[in-house]
């Protein structure tokens, strides 16, 4: 029987601050990865990165939570999206780094947006845009989560809650809850006891913030006898603010005006008050501890370090940067001890120029001596801190697409996989191979642009072409850094004639990637240093023992433009090269017969070859090259396929050879060759749920076979080569389910051979699948692992290894 194992999982993370939770006991990140739940270990010593996606939730995940129940010592994981649910997801018994579904909680009417969790309670609290804050208790029964909605508190003054954070007032003692959010406030509300009468009301307001306030954390303070709490609030007005919750009630020394040296009675809002409220029988007080500056931008997540040694606050803000915050040993004073990202080198600089748009989520690891961020291109980095030199030093992260990914496509001989998004990202992933070690990251990220990505081809191992929404097409050049590195750490040694260009920057404002020359112009020193501090980089890109990191990846790693492609008048739907790369063909959005049209490019000097091929009235969904590159297959919204015939004599024209006005009933999504050249044979998948494999006869082509499937028909891919007299086919499908097929190669009847386990396929729309291409002689398919790639709309990359299809 056929099995199938997820080589490689590649997403972005969610620009939400309350997305991702690092587990204490587990080691295990979980983050939300558009509607769905990315796992990683950033321990894993084989960084093999994301290894499970939870499928489930409908919408963007906002908000993710470890939690641990306290009576049964059951592990859960908790999500919140903007789909308006809570769900709760168990630990698989025995193996607490994977998840199933448990419960789904609903009740809330608008996008919940934020989750609080405490150590020793056996409730959640969520807030939601709806105005509300619901608490919830949880209980493990058997292999399902029970919960129960104890109180909802509607916000007043009225706000949308953005942070909370949830913790006892002492061991075993009653509960006290802040939240905050679109107002300039934080409320504390608290429960009469511990565990019987979970009836939380308002304690106290504390103002002195002067924006909102997007993020709250607890900790007990590791100074004090008494053991007081505090709490950080961070706010878009650039600052945190500590506030101590102690027992007791405290008189403070009124300030002395002007004298004051601190206040100078210039700043009101850091004048001091205390909120006294009780709690079980016992009288409690809040005051303002310490104000925490120095970040140029949005504070977005702030969070304690859950080392019992060190008491440190790490934050991630806007400006680019994460801050770790200690308390000055002699005066007490708060002080920035370190700080990672970028000090803000290029102010107002585009992300094409490496800016990276601001850190949206900070995290501590479970022994606090290593740090992640998240930041605008969905990227995570890594810091870990070295004790022998006191230095925190970056480490590898991970990375992927933020929006869908609608284009894969392997170099030709497999070296490396090419995806394209509307994340207006194009990225190029290989293999890292250091001895028993395999794991898959990004090595380049060739294309930084401004508009959304449809469509990519490669042309050879060392240049390839992209479509976007901007009606030109783009090629681009790989940079002689890139070629070493893959050389270097993927074994992908390339042999090409013409000699390598330098790695390329992107002029602020500008679109196009320019190659570094190696003289710049008199008078413009700046741009020389610029310039000779690139090639530095690139230097020791080259000679790197390990993948890019992210900051590397958004600099140091675009491939020059070589070319751009004129010709269509709306937005490019689909581009295919030739396999002998002298013929590229396009096609573009259309509503009409004028634009329906495909565009050929020949790539000896990149002229347009006229004319451009008519059969279509509508936009031609997908273009395909035969094996043989006799013949050019399209495919349409018209629900028709056409076939043009490449002339015998003059290679670089093409005219029409057959087309079946109605060859689906409805729109056709996608088509492919079937690797042989005997019996020319093509397959096309539709939207009414059908593929058809169609073969060549008497100067057309006949419908030999169908295939039925449950939704519409999104993507098809054929294995490259025939084993053992069989095709083997994969389908993807509008509900993100992935089938493999093996088909006789005379009679083309198919047998279905299974599908890819519906928890490890994407949740959304299959956008393409591309077989990867193997050498001829790697057919003993026992050993042997096929590799299949699936982009999809749920902005993951795959890669599948596949065996056990002959048998």
């Amino acid at each position: 029987m056929v099995s199938v194992a997820s080589d490689y999982i590649c997403v972005g993370g969610n620009r939400h601050p309350a997305a991702a939770d690092w587990d204490v006991q587990s080691g295990v990140l979980a983050f939300g990865a558009d509607n769905n739940v990315a796992l990683w270990d950033p321990k894993d010593t084989f960084q093999r990165g994301v290894y499970s996606l939870l499928v489930g939730h409908t919408d963007k995940v906002n908000a993710v939570r470890f939690y641990t129940c306290p009576i049964t010592d059951t592990k859960f994981l908790v999500t919140a999206s903007a789909d308006r649910t809570v769900r709760i997801w168990r630990a698989v018994t025995g193996n607490n780094s994977h998840f199933t579904l448990a419960q789904t909680l609903e009740g809330h009417t608008g996008s919940v947006n934020i989750l609080a969790v405490s150590d020793g309670a056996d409730i959640i609290v969520s807030g939601a845009a709806d105005g509300s804050v619901k608490v919830w208790r949880i209980r493990a029964q058997g292999e399902v989560a029970k919960g129960e909605l104890l109180k909802t508190i509607t916000m007043t003054p009225r706000l949308f809650p953005l942070a909370l954070a949830l913790k006892p007032l002492q061991t075993d003692g009653p509960m006290v809850l802040a939240v905050a959010g679109t107002a300039n406030i934080v409320q504390i509300y608290v429960t009469e006891n511990a565990r019987g009468n979970l009836d939380f009301k308002i304690a106290a307001v504390l103002s002195g913030h002067e924006a909102w306030v997007r993020s709250l954390s607890f900790t007990w303070d590791k100074q004090s006898q008494t053991g007081d709490l505090l709490l950080a609030s961070a706010s878009q007005d650039k600052y945190i603010r500590l506030w101590r919750l102690q027992r007791g009630e405290v008189t403070l020394a009124p300030p002395e005006g002007d004298k004051d040296p601190v206040l100078g009675g210039l700043e009101p809002t850091l004048s001091n008050k205390a909120h006294q409220f009780h709690a079980a029988g016992l009288k409690y007080s809040v005051t303002f501890e310490a104000l925490l500056f120095g970040n140029e931008d949005w504070i977005y997540t702030a969070a304690w370090n859950p080392s019992p040694e060190r008491q440190q606050l790490l934050s991630a803000s806007a400006d680019n940067t994460l801050t770790i915050w200690e308390q000055d040993a002699v005066s007490g004073v708060w002080v920035s001890a370190e700080r990672m990202g970028e000090i803000s080198v290029q102010k107002g600089s585009t992300t094409a120029t490496g800016s990276t748009g601001g850190f949206w989520i900070g995290l501590w690891s479970p022994d606090g001596k290593q740090v992640v961020s998240l930041g605008r291109t969905g990227s995570w980095r890594a810091w870990s801190y070295d004790a022998n030199v006191d230095v925190w030093v970056q480490t590898l992260g991970i990375s992927g697409h933020v929006r869908s990914v609608n284009g894969v496509r392997w170099e030709p001989t497999g070296g490396y996989l090419l995806s394209t998004s509307a994340d207006q990202t194009t990225r190029l992933h290989a293999q890292w191979l250091r001895g028993e070690k395999q794991s898959w990251h990004e090595f380049s990220r060739p294309q930084i642009h401004g508009y959304d990505l449809n469509c990519v081809d490669t042309l050879g191992p060392a240049r390839f072409v992209s479509g976007a929404d901007e009606k030109l097409l783009r090629v681009f050049s790989e940079p002689k850094p890139i070629a070493k590195l893959l050389e270097n750490l993927s074994a992908f040694k390339q042999s090409t004639e013409t000699e390598l260009p330098d790695t390329a920057q992107i002029p602020v404002l500008g679109l196009s990637n320019q190659s570094m020359g190696e003289e710049a112009p008199l008078g413009e020193e700046a741009k020389a240093a610029d310039v000779r501090q690139s090639q530095a980089n690139q230097a020791i890109l080259s000679g790197s023992e390990r993948p890019p990191l992210e900051d590397q990846l958004a600099r140091y790693t675009l491939w020059p433009e070589h070319e751009k492609l004129y010709g269509h008048g709306y937005e490019i739907s689909a581009v295919a090269v030739s396999h002998d790369r002298t013929v590229i063909a396009t096609a573009c959005k259309a509503s009409s017969i004028d634009h329906a049209v495909v565009r050929l490019y020949d790539t000896s000097d990149w002229h347009e070859i006229r004319p451009s091929l008519a059969a279509h009235s509508l936009t031609i969904t997908s273009l395909s090259f035969s094996r043989d590159d006799l013949y050019l297959l399209s495919v349409g919204r018209d629900r028709q396929w056409a076939v043009f015939r490449r002339s015998e004599q003059n290679t670089s024209t093409f005219s029409l050879m057959a087309s079946h006005p109605k060859g689906h009933s409805r729109m056709i999504l996608d088509a492919a060759w079937a690797p042989v050249q005997e019996t020319h044979t093509f397959a096309t998948a539709g939207r009414d749920k059908l593929v058809k494999l169609w073969q060549m006869a008497e100067g057309s082509f006949v419908c030999k076979a169908t295939i039925n499937l449950k939704s519409s028909v999104t993507a098809i891919s054929f294995l490259p080569q025939v084993r053992m007299g069989s095709l083997f086919l994969a389908t993807g499908e509008d509900s993100g389910e992935i089938s493999l097929y093996k088909l006789a190669a005379d009679s083309l009847e198919a047998t279905h051979l299974g599908n890819i386990d519906k928890l490890s396929s994407p949740s959304k729309s299959i956008t393409q699948l591309a077989w990867r291409p193997t050498e001829k002689d790697e057919i003993n398919q026992d050993e042997y692992s096929l590799k299949l790639a699936v982009a999809s709309e749920d902005t993951s990359t795959r890669i599948y290894a596949v065996s056990n299809m002959v048998s």
